[in-house]
């Protein structure tokens, strides 16, 4: 690849897309080195979009580094001798960069020959050897600004509208096109495609709680965008209604959680680093909480992104995982003017988790420490940590009874393709808790693991091998012997891959993804479902956006994994 041509930063302007999308003052902007490379305003822009919605989940708006490694221009390490060492982009050089970025590394970092234009990897490449500009923060005044109703909860209906069984609907994220799109699990007929904040990450429902349950759980939805856009969608609607309000609560974020009783909503953002509490009825803000401060290493860090929020089943609380910090916060929603938050060091840096069966033990990935983290929701303290292989990344995870180990937890891993299952029930089996059961190898590294417990099998896929036909397909794992009995490549077409699962309401269907990494912006994606027992291809769902994460209303209303 040719080396661009010397291009001028940018000073004050704007960052294009349907990311974010606000002005650079020149205050926030870098003073340049002398020797880091120039480039155009309008390359300056366009990289920087780029690295928005390409990079910044792993290695951070202000590129310190985080899952992924710092990206800044210049680094300095000193070793216990006083030796400084300077490494960073600028030594790495423009070719080196470049390469990485196309092919990746065995490390679990993506490749993206394919998915960005040679142009658009050499701009990168360029824009990473820059020092970052740093956002503007986001106030809940310009949050409630950016509130717009379009149903008037006066005019919810009683009952639905529609006549189907809503409970065994499937919401979809249709990532790049910033849609999620709602199909009838009975009929397979995608009903509608809503219009939702860039590339959501995740959608959370009211769920059945053990406290002041809200009524008709697995009824509201809520999105949360790249963007920092959260939706509020309402299935008891005719499918061109349901989507009743949106609010902007970040410019980056990542996920969302509705509280036990239903009265509120919590979005999480990556910039600027702080968590939002909304009404669930009407959307509007309450309160903002920074989550900046000083991490399990004693260091304060600007950039404490909100990884996972999650509602905590028997406590009237949220599990909020602030991922440099290394802290998973229990945030009491009963009372927003005295908010109360248990502040629980464990490991860095936290992403996502899930809850083990009885609902008290959180079970979260601190991917760069090589480790699952375990939480004790109802003492509020850190109960244990279990080393894994490279990045564990469970997703929404997966638990199921084991012979031998009793109950278990497992989770894929973003760094080598193993399944860790690790036994979680201290009270009946407490020889087995928090410890590795077994361990299964894999053909690659992956993002899911699911199961069902009516289902004899866990799936798991290998999305991020290099080689194509192991990124196609999905690998299904007997619960009683822990061995891999079916590879199903699920396409063959060059630039598809398979991703993420998701089981019907009753259990006897798996739904995989099938996605095109080098266009997922028209609808060339489709879902295949599979029958649970014997593992055959029942039917193709067509017609998606690059359909990625499912959610089964019913099995997530009531946490069935």
């Amino acid at each position: 690849m040719t080396t661009p041509a010397a291009r001028t930063p940018k000073t004050p302007g704007l960052m294009l897309g349907a990311g974010l999308s606000f002005l650079l003052s020149t205050a926030a902007l870098p003073a340049f080195a002398q020797e880091q490379p120039t480039m155009t305003p309008e390359a300056f822009d366009a990289a920087k979009q780029t690295y928005f919605e390409q990079c910044a989940g792993c290695h951070g708006v202000l590129r310190k580094g985080a899952t992924g490694k710092p990206l800044l221009p210049e680094l300095k390490t000193k070793a216990a001798d006083g030796t400084e060492t300077v490494t960073g982009t600028l030594k790495l050089g423009q070719d080196r960069l470049e390469r990485i970025i196309a092919y990746g590394t065995e490390g679990g970092m993506n490749n993206f020959d394919g998915i960005l234009t040679p142009e658009q990897i050499a701009d990168l490449a360029t824009y990473i050897q820059i020092d970052p500009p740093k956002p503007p923060e986001m106030s809940i005044t310009q949050m409630r600004q950016t509130r717009k109703v379009y149903v008037e909860p006066k005019d919810y209906p009683t009952a639905p509208l529609h006549g189907r069984n809503w409970e065994n609907f499937f919401v979809v994220i249709e990532r790049d096109v910033g849609k999620v799109a709602v199909i009838d699990g009975d009929t397979k007929e995608v009903l509608v495609h809503i219009p939702t904040g860039y590339a959501v990450h995740v959608l959370k429902a009211s769920e059945h709680h053990s406290l002041n349950e809200p009524e008709n759980p697995g009824r509201f939805w809520y999105t949360m965008g790249r963007d920092g856009k959260m939706t509020k969608i309402d299935l008891w609607q005719n499918p061109e209604n349901m989507l009743v309000a949106e609010v902007k609560i970040a410019y980056d974020a990542r996920d969302v959680a509705v509280s036990g009783d239903g009265k509120y909503v919590i979005g999480g953002g990556y910039w600027p680093p702080h968590f939002a509490i909304v009404d669930a009825e009407t959307m509007e803000p309450k309160k903002v909480v920074s989550t900046r401060g000083v991490n399990v290493d004693g260091e304060y860090v600007e950039e404490a992104r909100v990884a996972a929020i999650y509602t905590t089943p028997h406590e009237p609380t949220w599990v909020v995982a602030i991922k440099e910090l290394g802290q998973i916060w229990q945030v009491d929603y009963t009372d927003l003017d005295n908010l109360r938050i248990d502040k629980i060091d464990n490991s860095k840096y936290l992403h996502d988790g899930f809850f083990d069966p009885t609902g008290r033990y959180f079970q979260i990935a601190a991917n760069a420490s090589d480790q699952m983290v375990v939480i004790d929701t109802k003492t509020r303290k850190l109960e244990a940590t279990i080393d894994t292989k490279s990045k564990p990344h469970p997703g929404p995870g997966a638990n199921w009874l084991d012979p031998n180990c009793g109950p278990v937890a497992g989770t894929t891993h973003l760094g080598t393709g193993y399944v860790t299952v690790w036994g979680n029930d201290p009270v009946g089996h407490p020889d087995n808790a928090w410890k590795i059961c077994y361990e299964v190898e894999t053909d690659g590294p992956g993002l899911f693991i699911r199961t069902h417990p009516d289902s004899k099998y866990v799936w798991a896929d290998q999305t991020l091998h290099p080689e194509p036909e192991i990124q196609q397909s999905v690998q299904v794992i007997d619960k009683a012997t822990g061995e891999i009995v079916k590879t199903i490549q699920l396409t063959e077409t060059e630039g598809y891959v398979a991703v993420h699962f998701e089981f019907s309401q009753d259990g006897k269907e798996v739904w995989a993804s099938v996605w095109n990494r080098k266009d997922s912006k028209t609808d060339n994606g489709e879902i295949v479902v599979f029958d649970a027992e014997t593992l055959e291809e029942k039917a193709r769902i067509k017609g998606l956006f690059a359909p990625t994460g499912k959610f089964n209303v019913y099995n997530r209303s009531n946490h069935k994994t």
